[in-house]
């Protein structure tokens, strides 16, 4: 028996990991099997926000509110760091400032919970906003921020003991027939495979991310030194970079306005998909990002170039004291071009969970409750 089990899991990054709680939290017997030790791909390299505010209202935002909510009774029972920060999106355009009045005028009957906050209260909330230029901000309530690295490498032990959930790390899976799956030169007998390997998909199904036309997407990021309890900047915050990346903001009137400015007076913003955030972690550790290069253009190679851009950006409207970088790094993950996230069944024993793109951290919980459930109601 020992190597007999319900459920499979192909992947401990955090869509791994949050589609191992629901089927754990439903009495099945599972294993997780990750190629690294421990998860080393793109979800330890990130911001750690969970982002409800970047969904546009409807199905997707409605998923990452569910998810937020499934974080937040995973961290309290697991006694892992989190933050209900908030976030702030800050204004120093008069076209930053329209896209945001429209985005509230337009979402404040489907339910958009933000308001519009002057330069003073911005100013209450935070001491690391660019006083300078500054209109005003979007106030969300909504965001948490959590320490990727934390999440990734604690859950594993918080799910074994509460579900007993058996987690096998440095076991690549190599192959799978149904109800053998290859994995560390073993044979594993699983009644139903999921898979939630990021760009790894391709292991098992060659194919299948080509088909669906899915490209790789590689993101530069920063973090900075510990400042411990000494400097702690509170709401999450971006600027006038990110409204032309999320999709909630997309059919605000004013933003072609505001995509015409940024080309015209750098247009290696578009060139290198650059939007600038930042987060601070239990540590006081500050993170700063990103960068947005795809398929081609992808090399392991960072550019230097790119993380002085965002740097650059980053002085416009924030400020921490003596503020040095500690580390640099990449990620890499798979985009789809149209949808928020798939649920694929590439034959009638396997599920995969991909296409979250950069919005892993904030739509995981949901995004895989969703697979679970489609999956226990087949099962039933």
């Amino acid at each position: 028996m020992s190597n007999v089990y319900d459920v499979a899991v192909v992947g401990a990054g955090i869509l791994g990991l949050a589609t191992a709680y629901h089927l754990g939290k439903s009495g099945l017997r599972v294993i997780v099997l990750e190629r690294s030790d421990p998860a080393m791909g793109a979800s330890i390299r990130n911001f750690g926000m969970v982002w409800p505010i970047g969904q546009p209202l409807g199905e997707m935002h409605d998923i990452a509110c569910r998810s937020r909510e499934i974080w937040e009774t995973v961290l309290v029972q697991s006694g892992i760091w989190h933050e209900k920060t908030g976030s702030l999106h800050l204004a120093y355009a008069e076209d930053e400032w329209n896209v945001l009045q429209e985005y509230l005028a337009m979402n404040r009957e489907a339910g958009a919970k933000v308001t519009l906050e002057s330069p003073s209260e911005v100013k209450a909330r935070t001491k690391s906003v660019r006083e300078e230029g500054l209109i005003g901000a979007m106030w969300s309530s909504m965001e948490m921020c959590v320490d990727p690295r934390r999440v990734v490498h604690g859950l594993p032990a918080w799910l074994s003991k509460t579900f007993d959930i058996t987690f096998r790390f440095g076991c690549a899976v190599t192959g799978y027939s149904s109800p053998t799956l290859e994995a560390g030169g073993e044979e594993i007998r699983v009644n139903h495979l999921f898979v939630c390997a990021g760009d790894d998909v391709r292991t098992l199904y060659p194919n299948l991310l080509q088909s669906l036309q899915m490209k790789p997407c590689k993101l530069q990021m920063m973090r900075s030194q510990a400042y411990g309890d000494s400097w702690q900047i509170g709401p999450m915050m971006a600027a006038g970079l990110t409204l032309r990346h999320y999709k909630n903001f997309e059919n605000c009137p004013s933003l072609s306005a505001l995509k015409a400015r940024v080309a015209k007076e750098n247009p290696d913003y578009d060139r290198y998909g650059i939007h600038v955030m930042v987060s601070q972690n239990g540590q006081g550790e500050i993170t700063i990002g990103d960068s947005h290069e795809y398929g081609v253009d992808i090399t392991p190679f960072d550019n230097p170039y790119i993380d002085d851009l965002i740097l650059g950006y980053l002085g416009t409207f924030f400020y921490a004291p003596d503020l040095k970088i500690a580390q640099r790094w990449h990620g890499i993950y798979a985009k789809h071009p149209s949808k928020g996230y798939d649920i694929l069944h590439p034959e009638p024993t396997a599920t995969i969970v991909t296409g979250v793109g950069g919005a892993g951290m904030t739509l995981s919980f949901g995004v895989t409750e969703k697979a679970v459930s489609t999956y226990l109601g087949a099962k039933s």
